[in-house]
């Protein structure tokens, strides 16, 4: 059974945490390690909620007699640095993985319980793909983020692709720390500039929670006149835009 490797960066949000962690240790696909990355925190935040959070795992384990339950939570790794963003502390949990495969679980991603096993198979019936991905729905919006399928042209365009998307460790690459934003969209792109490509499950096999980066999501039709004027959505777009021109400058798409 393939080992996968999960790295989750983490910062503060412990409440999130605590969701996308047990949807973590949920995953029908039983060989993982864990990798948490705590990027600055406030001191013993995230570390006391995994401690505890894990003790009542393991309480229900013992109970249940859940052998699988019990081993996965021995394979988790914390690790602790300060604060440098969201990209650093995943190019940390890069170093320390052993999996032949990687996904980069945003800490407030709360997953089916099948998701990895539904991604490991798509796999094995496809050699030549570097990442799969799938839809997701923006909470509590209950808004459905539609991917798909894998086209390098519309990716230039805008990126359809989560982080949270499943990757063959001898594809993957390092995060770009300079970025601020569209580090995910970043990421694809410089992989299909590698030749790497990827498959798309038409399955909605996760959410995300609000409060995040996601938080700032802003319907398309607001980035368009007379709505990108409006004074509480000018300034919003306008970083958006910015923030858009820096990959397009970067990936000489513009």
């Amino acid at each position: 059974m393939k080992l996968v490797s999960i790295i989750i960066p983490v910062y503060n949000r412990t409440d999130k945490f605590r969701s996308a962690l047990s949807s973590v240790i949920a995953q029908t696909h039983e060989n993982i390690e864990i990798i948490v990355v705590d990027d600055g925190s406030l001191p013993h935040a995230v570390e006391y909620t995994m401690r505890d959070m894990l003790k009542f795992q393991k309480y229900d384990a013992q109970k249940e007699d859940n052998q699988n339950i019990l081993d996965r939570i021995e394979h988790i790794q914390y690790i602790r640095q300060e604060n440098k963003g969201a990209p650093s502390a995943r190019n940390k949990g890069l170093e320390l993985v052993k999996g032949e495969y990687v996904i980069f679980w945003d800490a407030d991603v709360v997953a089916q319980p099948d998701m990895l096993q539904k991604m490991l198979e798509v796999f094995e019936k496809n050699n030549e793909a570097s990442f799969v991905y799938c839809n997701f729905t923006l909470m509590p919006l209950s808004k459905k983020m539609k991917g798909q399928k894998f086209n390098v042209e519309e990716l230039q365009k805008n990126n359809y692709i989560h982080t949270t998307s499943l990757i063959r460790r001898k594809d993957v690459i390092k995060w770009d720390e300079s970025l601020k934003r569209f580090q995910d969209w970043d990421l694809w792109l410089s992989m299909i500039e590698k030749g790497k490509k990827g498959i798309w499950i038409d399955e909605y096999l996760f959410h995300v929670i609000g409060g995040g980066t996601m938080s700032s999501w802003l319907p398309s039709f607001t980035y368009k006149k007379p709505w990108s004027y409006l004074p509480w959505i000018k300034s919003r777009v306008k970083k958006y835009l910015e923030a858009r021109e820096v990959i397009l400058k970067k990936h000489k798409i513009l």
